[in-house]
């Protein structure tokens, strides 16, 4: 499911009662209009039109307890595509049957839908035909293993050739390399930190373009980063924010101690440490950010006013 809140919408008393109760349950949110406003849910002011408008680009997941239709129409005019809509699921008020609507793998809409079946003894109406057959649809896998999915476009001929029992072709790695078959589907684990090092306004296009180079250079895509750090003195540094907005990853920063004490060989600088607290800024950063069993993949490599290091995490893929 995509970063945002679960919202729940609803029109009936009957409804606006089960949409508190799977807010409470879910973590979510429940909205209702004036006429059905119930304990525990918030005023919904204007039509589900507007309602839907205005949540679509911002939730994680949208919860309608309403006819299909009604739902249908207030989210039809706000769909992009399945790598960037929100989960859409929609109950009837007594949570009978409960139907994925839209970005059923990608977004989570059919595991919402299973979760909310059993939140309310009903069942989960999932239609896709990969779950139908029983069988692993590789975005789902994709999501679950905390993947991202660089040429979403096949994705629909790789399932194609599941269902069918034809091979696929699908790569799961960081680094860059030539495709092994014809067509492949590449999915890239989100195990990758970039440690950035940098003298104080720098400008965003100049880190973004060094960013870009060590990243090619190394060999590794930028898809597979999961997180930029520094130490906390550059918290505020927007050359690295703009970095991390533009792969969309969080920017994570340490203390000069928290660095310091970080086991491991690293490229120590007198010059650093006087300016800084710490010996070395971008290695030790790469490194803690990944967590436990990290490995330094690249060290320190200069840039005129800055340094990146990149550092790998454990990778574990789930059972599924």
């Amino acid at each position: 499911m995509r970063e945002g809140p679960i919202v729940l919408t609803a029109f009936t008393r009957a409804g606006a009662e089960l949409a508190v109760k799977l807010a409470g349950e879910l973590g979510g949110q429940a909205f209702v209009p004036e006429r059905c406003l119930v304990k525990g849910a918030e005023l919904s002011e204007g039509s589900v039109r507007e309602w839907a408008g205005h949540w679509f680009p911002r939730a994680g997941a949208m919860v309608f307890i309403c006819a299909c239709g009604i739902a249908v129409r207030a989210v039809a005019p706000h769909i992009q595509t399945k790598t960037e809509d929100p989960a859409v699921v929609v109950a009837d008020e007594r949570g009978r049957f409960i139907i994925p609507l839209l970005s059923g793998h990608i977004g989570g809409a059919n595991a919402l839908a299973r979760r909310i079946a059993a939140l309310t003894g009903g069942e989960a109406a999932v239609t896709t035909a990969t779950d139908v057959n029983g069988l692993v649809a590789v975005d789902e896998w994709a999501v679950s293993n905390n993947c991202a999915i660089e040429n979403p476009k096949i994705i629909k001929e790789v399932s194609s050739a599941v269902l069918e029992g034809r091979p696929v072709g699908v790569a799961v790695t960081e680094q860059l390399q030539p495709a092994p078959w014809p067509v492949t589907l590449w999915l890239r684990p989100r195990i990758m930190t970039l440690g950035v090092g940098c003298k104080r306004g720098i400008p965003p296009a100049e880190m973004e373009a060094a960013a870009a180079d060590f990243l090619e250079g190394s060999g590794i895509s930028p898809l597979s980063l999961c997180a930029v750090a520094s130490i906390d003195l550059k918290a505020g540094e927007p050359a690295i924010i703009a970095l991390a907005k533009q792969y969309g990853v969080p920017f994570v920063t340490f203390s000069a101690e928290e660095l310091q004490s970080v086991p491991g060989n690293f490229s120590a600088s007198e010059r650093v440490r006087e300016v800084t607290g710490t010996d070395n800024v971008c290695e030790r950063a790469a490194v803690l950010a990944a967590g436990g069993e990290a490995v330094l993949l690249r060290s320190k490599s200069r840039y005129p006013g800055m340094t990146f290091a990149l550092a790998r995490q454990r990778y574990v893929t789930s059972s599924q």
